[in-house]
């Protein structure tokens, strides 16, 4: 093999492990979304999981309940999207803007 291709897999590898290091960093890291002007938060992960949904005492109204599921999937919604731009970002700090599908 030649030196050229060994430095290509060194650099392969180098890039491999920190993208494992930082893909345990993110499914640590939370973001905190709120919709309804606050009035529903939001805390997620970077993978995606849903660690708490926190619902104001004001906005639940039992002659109203398609408001606050909108509400909710409004949160839910953004949440995810955010954490999974999150995600991306970072990871494409790692490859240098180089997709790499199955990723994120």
């Amino acid at each position: 093999m030649s030196k050229n291709m060994n430095n290509i897999l060194k650099q392969a590898q180098m890039m491999q492990q920190k993208m494992a290091i930082l893909q345990k960093e993110l499914e640590a890291r939370e973001l905190e979304i709120s919709s309804g002007g606050g009035m529903i938060k939001i805390k997620i992960t970077g993978k995606q999981e849903i660690q708490s949904i926190r619902i104001d005492k004001e906005c639940v109204d039992p002659s109203d309940v398609e408001t606050l599921e909108t509400l909710v999937k409004t949160a839910v919604n953004q949440a995810v999207k955010e954490s999974q731009e999150m995600v991306s970002s970072a990871m494409s700090k790692v490859t240098g803007g180089l997709s790499i599908p199955g990723l994120f």
